[in-house]
């Protein structure tokens, strides 16, 4: 399903925001970028980071794991290299400008794919969602972690009258759960987890696992 959250939009606010991104959205998205950290080493092995921007999460990955990650924004992952070399990671194989729904992978390549502030952030989350399973070995995982809208009251009315001022951030506000839940139904993907992350519940971390012998 696709709408009209195009690629530019997108590329032109990750550019806008990479200046100063870790500054405005570190404090406030750290407990969910550990949370999903600590749920791929669960699994550990080989990390997809789908939407890594500056590298925050990076340093926050054991050294026993490989990490690539990647992103839409140069901007964004120019910071990510300077951290990557900062901070001598040597257990990131490398971090590229890649769309999320045309991964340069070979099927099967990860044990885990992360995605943080991600899906709803992409012009079209369930081809995106497909490219992430397309790259994950079978019986691995995909964890997100992201803003879920409301479905009813207040909260529903504010995501909806906020939307078009947040699309020209990066964001869809108003991102139904059950866009999720359809994928997920259609796919044949496990929902093993969804339990709500800091500030205050208006996110989530979500984890859908892979079939053993994979779908498609």
């Amino acid at each position: 399903m696709a709408d009209d959250f195009d690629k530019q939009t997108m590329a032109n606010a990750y550019a806008r925001w990479a200046p100063v991104y870790d500054l405005v959205f570190g404090k406030v998205f750290e407990q969910g970028r550990r949370a999903s950290i600590e749920a791929a080493e669960r699994i550990g092995g080989r990390i997809l980071d789908v939407g890594v921007g500056t590298g925050i999460s990076l340093p926050d990955y054991s050294r026993s794991n490989r990490i690539v990650g990647v992103d839409y924004s140069e901007p964004m992952l120019r910071k990510a290299r300077e951290r990557v070399i900062e901070h001598k990671l040597d257990n990131v194989e490398c971090v590229a400008v890649m769309d999320a729904k045309h991964l340069g992978f070979p099927d099967n390549s990860f044990d885990v794919v992360v995605a943080q502030y991600v899906i709803t952030a992409v012009p079209e989350p369930e081809a995106t969602l497909d490219e992430f399973a397309r790259v994950l070995k079978p019986g691995g995982e995909i964890v997100l972690v992201n803003h879920i809208g409301a479905e009813s009251g207040p909260r529903r009315v504010f995501e909806l009258c906020f939307s078009p001022i947040a699309r020209r951030l990066g964001w869809r506000p108003e991102f139904p759960w059950a866009r999720l839940a359809r994928w997920a139904e259609g796919y044949g993907a496990q929902l093993i987890e969804r339990r709500p992350m800091p500030p205050m519940g208006h996110f989530s971390l979500i984890r859908f696992g892979k079939p053993a012998r994979s779908a498609g």
